[in-house]
């Protein structure tokens, strides 16, 4: 039940504001319905190759090449993942725990889901159309730049028993 107040407390707000007011009620619940629309068209293709993932590639293979001694391949493959990855950044957190599940170091976790967020490449195009290039790769510089900070600094300021207990966590989902 205890995971459930958020969401049970959103409920009764929208149930006094329908009180208070009804357009405002109206408004909020076609907001949580599109955006719940929007989770249902996303969320079943990303399980499938969630799906799809776990089932063709062995675990020894994603150790070797997104592994704790990957290097730089790792990182390389997790980062172009994650830019040519579609789909909002909730997505990113599902596969990013099928990755850690099959022996995927936190670093390259953090590359990916780091790319997912900032360097897909659709957006990389729209900017150097609509921002120009200057704008574009000063900005993508310094997301790589501040994405191998993050995956260089987590990893040495998190404990290593909170790291086994994340990958853990990812085992059991």
């Amino acid at each position: 039940m205890k995971r459930w107040y958020l969401s049970l407390g959103a409920v009764l707000l929208l149930i006094s504001t329908l009180l208070w007011d009804p357009q405002i009620t109206l408004k909020a619940s076609h907001l949580v319905g599109d955006s719940f629309v929007r989770v249902l068209v996303v969320m079943p293709p990303i399980f499938i190759l969630i799906g799809l993932l776990d089932a063709w590639v062995p675990r020894e293979t994603m150790t070797r090449f997104m592994g704790e001694s990957s290097g730089f391949l790792g990182f390389a493959l997790a980062f172009f993942l994650g830019s040519a990855a579609a789909g909002p950044l909730y997505a990113a957190f599902p596969v990013a725990a099928v990755l850690l599940q099959k022996g995927a170091r936190p670093q390259t976790i953090l590359v990916f889901i780091g790319a997912w967020s900032t360097t897909k490449l659709p957006l990389v195009m729209f900017e150097l159309s609509a921002l120009g290039p200057a704008f574009t790769f000063t900005r993508l510089g310094m997301n790589i730049l501040i994405i191998s900070l993050i995956a260089f600094l987590i990893p040495r300021l998190v404990s290593p028993q909170d790291l086994n207990a994340l990958r853990e966590r990812a085992g059991s989902l």
